[in-house]
């Protein structure tokens, strides 16, 4: 079949993850020969293939691969790949490009130009093929697994309260508090969680992702949390979820943060998601990573500098240029700012700014944010990311204080899953080596 985005025919997920003899050996850069003296010795897995051929595990081609080049003298390359460097492993999810990230194959602002749903998008790159042309009705099949498993007694145990009861209680403390606490409980109600095949998975994505808007709706009490059950869509699910009036536009505004944030290749939470997986641990325990290194200051927990930084400029937008140069003196980051993969600025961003400045733009906190994006272009000659775009547009639609976290966290949770598909059929364990060096 051809992806009508790209015009590539796409191949079964098994064929793409090995290779026949002659793109193996030209993969390792080594004659035939040496491709089967490396099967001898154990070091690759010879398959059977098509026909009489046989195929050879990509996985293990880049193990050897690896090896070949740390023996060479690659290994401050090797060191390198995990501070922005060369690729240390292949993925089919995400390609980031100048303008922006693409999920297999098709740029996110082409499914932004097409008006995709997120759950589409969700589907997409769960499991490849074709790009729905409509939103996947599978929102209540979810719903229904989560009222059943929420009413079991042991959802019910000590501590009093249901599920999302206890989840509301630690969100008050924590933005991502909830969600870290529920995840355990989910997995303990969900019997076949090791049956990690990728239809299961999908199935248990679903409901990941319903759960963690449910349990922000849980923070607003029982009455919110059951308009958000009622709701027909995520991004509707969501605006509840957030105290916002779920009309047509700021759904469709929480659709665009959601469908940009979904995927961007190895981030840290993703790539704490990958190794967790490769353990073979389930997908409760491989989102619980990912949420955890999603709530540290220097990547999700980001966006929660960005409004502090607002509220400092926030009553005379003018200061924004003291307010930055005065951090920059103390030596401190300006967040919001910048990006190692976009030195043109990050696409992603400007899409939400603009989304946002057509809500209101005489808002004070958005005339603060432009201030601040004004200086900083002046001053750093530095462009909005992310984080600053989701600030943005949680501003735009007067979401409470923690909202753009919550928003990227349940966009990415697609971005998770899929990865956590894609190690499983790899088959291998990520386990990077140190260079041990004496004090």
């Amino acid at each position: 079949m051809i992806n009508q985005y790209t015009g590539v025919a796409s191949r079964s997920e098994t064929a793409r993850a090995r290779l026949p003899a002659a793109e193996a050996a030209a993969f390792l850069g080594v004659s035939r020969a040496t491709l089967y003296a490396y099967v001898s010795r154990g070091k690759i897995r010879s398959l059977a293939g098509a026909g009489r051929g046989r195929v050879y595990p990509l996985e293990d081609l880049e193990r050897v691969r690896s090896e070949s080049e740390a023996r060479r003298g690659h290994a401050p390359a090797a060191s390198g790949a995990l501070l922005f460097g060369a690729p240390v492993l292949t993925t089919r999810l995400s390609e980031i490009r100048p303008d922006g990230p693409a999920y297999r194959g098709v740029p996110v602002l082409e499914f932004v130009r097409r008006g995709s749903s997120f759950e589409a998008v969700a589907e997409y790159l769960w499991q490849g093929g074709e790009p729905a042309p409509a939103r996947p009705e599978w929102l209540p099949e979810a719903l229904a697994w989560i009222a059943a498993a929420s009413c079991r007694p042991r959802a019910r145990q000590a501590g009093g309260g249901g599920l999302f009861e206890r989840a509301s209680t630690q969100l008050r403390a924590l933005p991502l508090g909830g969600a870290l606490g529920l995840l355990p409980e989910l997995a303990a109600l969900d019997a076949g969680r090791f049956l990690q095949t990728p239809a299961s998975e999908c199935a248990r994505g679903r409901r990941l992702l319903v759960a963690l808007v449910l349990a922000l709706a849980s923070r607003r009490g029982a009455r919110a949390a059951s308009r958000a059950r009622r709701a027909e869509t995520l991004p509707e699910m969501l605006a509840i979820a957030l105290g916002a009036h779920p009309n047509p536009a700021t759904c469709q505004a929480l659709e665009l943060a959601l469908v940009l944030s979904a995927d961007h290749e190895l981030n840290p939470s993703t790539f704490a998601a990958r190794i967790a997986a490769g353990t073979g641990a389930d997908l409760y325990a491989c989102v619980c990573a990912a949420l955890a290194t999603l709530s540290g200051p220097l990547h999700g927990g980001a966006s929660a500098r960005v409004e502090a930084l607002v509220s400092e400029v926030l009553g005379s937008p003018g200061q924004a240029d003291g307010v930055i140069l005065e951090r920059t003196r103390r030596g401190e980051s300006i967040p919001g700012f910048g990006h190692a993969l976009y030195p043109n600025g990050d696409p992603r961003a400007l899409a939400l700014v603009e989304r946002a400045r057509a809500f209101d733009p005489g808002s004070p906190r958005l005339q603060a944010l432009g201030a601040l994006e004004r200086s900083m272009k002046s001053h750093a000659h530095e462009a909005p990311n992310l984080d600053f775009g989701l600030v943005a547009l949680a501003e735009a639609l007067a979401l409470p204080p923690g909202s753009a976290l919550s928003v990227f966290a349940v966009g990415r949770c697609v971005g998770w899953v899929a990865h956590v598909i894609e190690q499983r059929e790899s088959g291998s364990v990520l386990r990077p080596r140190a260079q041990y060096r004496a004090e």
